[in-house]
C-alpha cells in the first residue's frame, strides 16, 4: 500500500503524539502569490502519528522549519487512494483552517476540496 510519489516532493519527518517519530509527504506550492503546504499521509510507510491526528503541532513544525509565515500559508491535508483492498475512501483533500495562538494552530477545521479545486491548486 504504497503512496505515488506524484503526491508530494519530500519525505518530512516530525514528532507526532507524545514525539512520536512520525512522517508525511510535503508538497510546497508558491502559486498566484499563495503559499499552499499538502500534507500527504503514507499510511504504513508512516511509523508514527497521522496527519490528521498530528494537527497543529504538524503545521508549526512545517512552518518553523521551512521558515513560513504561519498565517499566510493555505494548509491541505491529502488522503490518496492507493488502490488497495484496504482502501477505505477514494483520494479525499481537506483544506484546514485555523487560528494562531501563542504561535500554535488552534480550533482546526476540515472542508473537503471539489476536484476542481485541487486541479487549479496543482495545475
Amino acid at each position: 500500500m504504497k503512496v505515488p510519489e506524484k503526491y508530494y516532493d519530500e519525505i518530512f519527518e516530525f514528532a507526532g503524539q507524545w514525539d512520536m517519530p512520525s512522517a508525511c509527504g510535503l508538497k510546497t506550492i508558491h502559486k498566484d502569490g499563495k503559499t499552499y503546504i499538502i500534507t500527504t499521509e503514507l499510511y504504513q510507510e508512516n511509523p508514527g502519528t497521522s496527519i490528521t491526528y498530528a494537527g497543529g503541532s504538524l503545521i508549526k513544525q512545517i512552518c518553523d522549519r521551512k521558515n513560513l509565515d504561519i498565517r499566510n500559508i493555505i494548509y491541505i491535508e491529502c488522503n490518496p487512494n492507493t488502490n488497495s483492498k484496504l482502501s477505505f475512501y477514494d483520494e479525499e483533500m481537506f483544506e484546514v483552517t485555523y487560528q494562531v495562538e501563542e504561535g500554535t494552530p488552534t480550533n482546526l477545521t476540515y472542508r473537503q476540496l471539489s476536484k476542481e479545486e485541487i486541479q487549479i491548486i496543482v495545475d
